[in-house]
């Protein structure tokens, strides 16, 4: 029978494929045009609105030398991800991430969709021009460096919790392949290239709609979705150690550390009530990926949180940044 045996998160955020310069100086200046701001209670405001009701001190909480030494923590937490996944000795590695209009469009977007084609491409970057900026570069690095990659599937696990999810009634978009200039999202990309650097890991893509309203799935379905995760993965009759980690998150692109440490105390203290409980107003913009790490949560009571790491990511006055995130349960022998 095949056993969860292992579990992760890690953000992806844009800020983990940038390069230190970029966290000490260039999203200070990006982030003054973002769009896609929500104060704390979840109403949408904008890059003056927060600056001006920043707290005293918020400078120096965002100071190049406090950014260069979140660079550093950021980069040693995604190595220790990367190599607890590696050393799992998994079989297939469940991947709960995100579409941000890479694979499906708003006019035509599912809440939850499962890929279970044999691979799933990630396509080489663009050839680099001279008028590209900072940001375009760090997109390019989630691509591959010349080619494009066939990444393996483990399918027939991926078809299988398709049509039992169905029959669970949960309404599952089933995906068997790409279409020509498509490739995985970023969610799934930052998991391939970053995380797992070329180990060979058969996976299973679980794609949830969390930033596009207006159908994300509730914090209650997320919940009940892992858990039928759960169940399903301990029927399946091959002898397979199953791992699955969440791609993205925490609160973004305002850093909410309040929300952030009481989604990382239910997730470890197994308390799916106040998971389910969740004000959907707070996973707004980039925080909607909080969803996933709610799969995950539910998905992985059996097993105990043995390591955390939480970076607060803040990146200009106004205290708008992400909430970094990188977590590894007790692997199962």
């Amino acid at each position: 029978m095949a056993r969860l045996v292992a579990a992760f998160g890690s953000s992806h955020s844009i800020m983990l494929v940038s390069q230190r310069e970029d966290w000490q100086h260039r999203f200070r200046e990006i982030d003054t045009k973002n769009p896609h701001y929500f104060d704390k209670a979840g109403n949408k405001t904008d890059y003056a609105a927060l600056l001006a009701a920043a707290p005293e001190g918020a400078a120096d909480m965002a100071s190049p030398e406090k950014m260069g030494e979140r660079y550093d923590a950021a980069q040693d937490a995604m190595d220790e991800v990367g190599r607890r996944v590696r050393e799992a000795r998994l079989d297939v590695l469940l991947i709960v991430g995100d579409d941000q209009t890479e694979l499906f469009r708003t006019s035509n977007n599912p809440p939850i969709a499962i890929f279970y084609g044999p691979t799933i491409r990630n396509t080489a970057r663009e050839p680099a021009a001279p008028n590209d900026n900072w940001v375009k570069s760090a997109r390019m690095w989630r691509h591959e460096p010349e080619v494009d990659r066939e990444y393996p599937v483990k399918a027939d696990l991926a078809e299988w919790l398709i049509r039992q999810l169905c029959d669970r009634d949960f309404d599952i978009t089933a995906m068997d392949g790409l279409e020509r200039g498509q490739f995985e999202g970023h969610a799934f990309q930052f998991v391939h290239r970053r995380l797992l650097q070329g180990h060979e890991l058969p996976v299973i893509p679980i794609i949830l709609n969390t930033f596009d309203p207006p159908n994300q799935p509730t914090p209650r379905r997320c919940v009940a979705l892992g858990r039928a995760l759960r169940e399903l993965v301990a029927q399946w009759p091959e002898d397979l150690r199953v791992g699955v980690i969440a791609s993205g998150g925490l609160s973004h692109f305002v850093v909410d550390e309040d929300l952030d440490q009481r989604v990382i105390r239910a997730i470890r203290e197994k308390d799916s009530k106040t998971l389910a409980s969740l004000d959907p107003k707070q996973l707004q913009a980039g925080s909607s990926e909080i969803r996933n790490w709610l799969v995950v949560g539910e998905m992985v009571r059996d097993l105990d949180m043995e390591w955390l790491a939480y970076i607060p990511g803040y990146r200009s006055d106004a205290l708008t940044g992400t909430g970094l995130a990188f977590a590894a349960w007790k692997t199962l022998d």
